[in-house]
């Protein structure tokens, strides 16, 4: 063991980074531990991931709220690895080194049509609603009639956002160019498909039952999609949530035709694989086709050969999520993750890389929530107290001046780098808190007013500048910087 305190960078400040970071303070081992994020602001896809009126985000923000504000973990944010560090130089500072970067793009689907004017990744419009300064400002919500595919909480979410009135999202944190294009949607129908029936949905049944709470909201499912096979009976027998699920599409199922009067409806559809979507002569949407599934016996589905054309203008895809690689590390570009043996990150001969870990989705893919994270951050901290134990862990410079915390700050303030600390996000949280109270009262549908929370700032200027307390700009909404912005969207910048 080393005479000084282990040194642990941890890269990447959501949820399963705090966690990790959490239980590694806890370990027993003499530990000094920096915790990055590559945007100003932590709790990565909880802030930037999960919709502003999603039921629970406000719990786990607060959970995670509790960790960092102890002071043993220290935040720097607005620093990305790859850009602005590499990973060769942070092992150079730190003895270990965790990657908890998370999923951040769109899972696959491969099929035709996939790449037509109005498909999109369900992961960008999140970034879009949620105000991620490296996204484009602007959303093209034109479509009267839309296509979600997925059956998770992100198609609930997104689902949700689209059929939602603005004026019921105005108590949220929601900015304010969003706000502004959710208002002119000419949006009256979300369909939402999912390829197998009511036992394998991957809702939650707080977050199903709050999407039939909306005003001037119906939610449908079609009494003919509720079909169970052994497989099916065994799931539900095994899972009380997924009782909970299936008795909420019931319920949604089972209303009269006369209950269904508001001006703008999400339809559940079961059974429905994507099998295309139809485009016109100029390459716009004009259809989803789906083709009909029934059960195997397993739980499983296959194809009946009927086939279905849905008339939607636009298509989003959430079928799950996918990690991106990171320059440096290896990566499974199949599986989208890092490649590990529980938490050790391996190297292209299979053999754990000395020092290196990964936990969260970057480590076993967009599966699992808080509870999983968490197992997963408990079995990547025991191997590396177990490594530190056994005295393998060390940084790679020889100078021990240059290990740790202060010499790693160091070496940003040398190139300029504007990083963010705890202290700073506490001035952020204060500043769009207080841009709520300024904002006042809504009146949300029905007349009742309501008061909002925070406005969320946008621009990563803006964000940064309010952290390091300099001079703020006007725009607090911005533009991003070009040189940030994801390629796959990088055409919808305007001038």
């Amino acid at each position: 063991m080393n005479a000084r305190p282990l040194n642990v960078a941890v890269i990447g400040a959501g949820p399963a980074g705090i966690y990790a970071s959490d239980i590694l303070s806890k370990s027993g081992l003499d530990v000094n531990i920096d915790l990055f994020e590559r945007l100003p602001a932590p709790y990565g896809l909880v802030r930037y991931g999960v919709a502003p009126d999603h039921p629970r985000i406000k719990q786990i923000i607060v959970a995670l709220y509790k960790i960092l504000q102890r002071g043993d973990i220290r935040l720097i944010g607005n620093v990305e690895v790859g850009r602005d560090i590499s990973v060769a130089e942070l092992h150079e500072h730190y003895d270990a080194l965790i990657f908890s970067t998370g999923a951040d793009t769109d899972a696959p689907l491969d099929i035709p049509g996939i790449d037509a004017h109005e498909a999109y990744g369900g992961a960008d419009f999140v970034s879009w609603y949620d105000g991620h300064p490296d996204h484009p400002r602007t959303w093209p919500l034109e479509a009267r009639q839309v296509a979600v595919i997925g059956v998770g909480n992100v198609a609930l979410d997104i689902s949700r956002i689209l059929a939602k009135h603005v004026e019921d999202l105005m108590t949220t944190e929601i900015p304010a160019n969003v706000a502004e294009t959710l208002a002119k949607s000419p949006v009256t129908d979300v369909h939402v498909f999912g390829r197998r029936g009511p036992a394998q949905v991957k809702f939650t049944p707080l977050e199903l039952r709050e999407l039939g709470k909306q005003p001037d909201v119906d939610v449908t499912v079609d009494e003919e999609d509720f079909e169970y096979d052994e497989g099916s009976r065994e799931a539900l027998a095994a899972s009380n949530q997924q009782r909970q699920v299936v008795k909420a599409l019931e319920n949604y199922a089972m209303q009269e035709p006369e209950e269904l009067t508001a001006s703008r409806t999400i339809h559940i559809h079961l059974f429905q694989a994507p099998a295309a979507i139809l485009t016109d002569d100029a390459g716009h949407v004009r259809a989803l086709r789906t083709e009909r599934t029934r059960l195997n016996g397993d739980g499983t589905v296959s194809g009946t050969g009927e086939f279905r054309d849905w008339p939607v203008q636009a298509v989003y895809r959430a079928v799950g999520y996918a990690g991106s690689p990171i320059e440096g590390l290896p990566f499974d570009a199949d599986r989208h993750v890092i490649p590990n043996a529980g938490g050790r990150v391996l190297g292209d001969d299979g053999e754990p890389l000395t020092g290196i870990y990964a936990t969260g989705w970057i480590r076993r893919g967009p599966v699992g929530l808080i509870g999983s994270t968490k197992s997963d951050a408990q079995e990547t901290i025991t191997n590396l107290v177990a490594d530190a134990n056994a005295g393998l862990l060390h940084a790679t410079t020889e100078d021990e001046s240059q290990v740790g915390h202060d010499a790693l700050l160091a070496l940003l303030d040398s190139r300029d780098v504007p990083y963010t600390t705890w202290e700073g996000w506490e001035l952020l949280d204060a500043y769009e808190r207080h841009l709520g109270e300024e904002y006042g009262e809504v009146t949300v549908t029905g007349g009742e007013s309501k008061p909002r929370e925070r406005v969320k700032v946008v621009a990563r200027d803006a964000m940064t500048a309010i952290s390091r307390s300099t001079e703020v700009p006007d725009d607090l909404i911005g533009q991003p910087d070009p040189d940030r912005v994801p390629e796959r969207v990088a055409h919808r910048l305007r001038d």
